[in-house]
């Protein structure tokens, strides 16, 4: 046991030590700061679903070939993303990087919506704020009320909207799990169906904007039978993409770079075309 005056020694040595640490070192430097944005979006959309709305455009044994389309380049200021430290930054591919962690993530449709929003009405869209929340490989199941990929949407989603933003609303893109056997693929649309009343709920919008897409593929046979329970919805302002007959990557499941703009474009359309009727019919 060290001795009265060995304490006092090392304890000493540390307050000095602290002092220099506290006036020498940045504890920012530790932290990649360098995306953070000053701006605050107002129109906020979650991205949620499994490895199609993670991303996986351009992955290829799992390396993501770091292609970037004009459809989605970064857009600083104008487009940004809720990180996984909660925090809003500058968004750009892979969106899901440090959300979808057990996984490579490439490109995804949200920087393609997002920026699509944006060409065509710049003006309504001055800040769009996207909420990654996809887990690759996650079942319908996952995502049921009181989980822990659903509760984390939630959180994520409460987050966002801290500083007078506004949840327009949730892309939904998954099923691909739910194909592998025939109980799952039954039992689809009704638990879809309390995923999204349930969101509704907890997210105090009761009328929250739906915008799914449709599988353009499976793991299992019954991508067919998910695809009619993803049609079949019988719920208000749930609206439909669908991804059927776009480019897959060679595993046959993901779609690829190309595919992934073309389906954040097809839900950018879904919602303008939406909001307009919206605001014609007085909603």
């Amino acid at each position: 046991m060290a001795s009265n005056g060995v304490k006092l020694t090392m304890f000493f040595l540390f307050i000095i030590t602290y002092g220099y640490w506290e006036s020498h070192v940045n504890v920012a430097d530790f932290i990649d700061t360098s995306r953070r944005s000053t701006h605050l979006p107002k129109d906020v959309f979650i991205l949620a679903g499994q490895s199609n709305m993670a991303g996986r455009g351009g992955v290829i044994d799992g390396n993501w070939d770091g292609i970037i389309p004009p459809e989605i380049q970064s857009s600083p200021g104008k487009i940004l993303r809720l990180g996984g430290d909660l925090s809003w930054e500058d968004a750009e591919e892979p969106l899901h990087a440090d959300i979808d962690v057990n996984k490579t993530c490439g490109v995804g449709p949200g920087m393609a919506f997002a920026n699509a929003l944006l060409r065509g009405d710049r003006r309504r869209f001055p800040v769009v704020g996207l909420v990654p929340c996809a887990i690759g490989g996650s079942g319908i199941d996952e995502w049921s009320r009181g989980g822990r990929l659903y509760e984390r949407l939630v959180r994520r989603a409460a987050v966002a909207v801290e500083d007078g933003g506004e949840i327009k609303a949730v892309l939904w893109f998954q099923g691909e799990r739910d194909t592998i056997n025939i109980t799952d693929a039954e039992s689809y649309k009704g638990k879809l169906q309390r995923l999204y009343i349930d969101l509704r709920t907890d997210l105090k919008s009761p009328l929250l904007t739906v915008i799914q897409v449709a599988l353009a593929s499976g793991e299992g046979e019954y991508i067919e039978k998910v695809r009619e329970a993803q049609q079949g919805i019988e719920l208000p302002n749930v609206i439909t993409v669908d991804a059927k007959g776009l480019q897959l990557q060679p595993d046959g499941l993901h779609l690829s770079t190309h595919a992934q703009v073309q389906v954040g474009e097809m839900l950018a359309h879904a919602y303008s075309t939406f909001r307009l009727m919206s605001l014609v019919i007085g909603d």
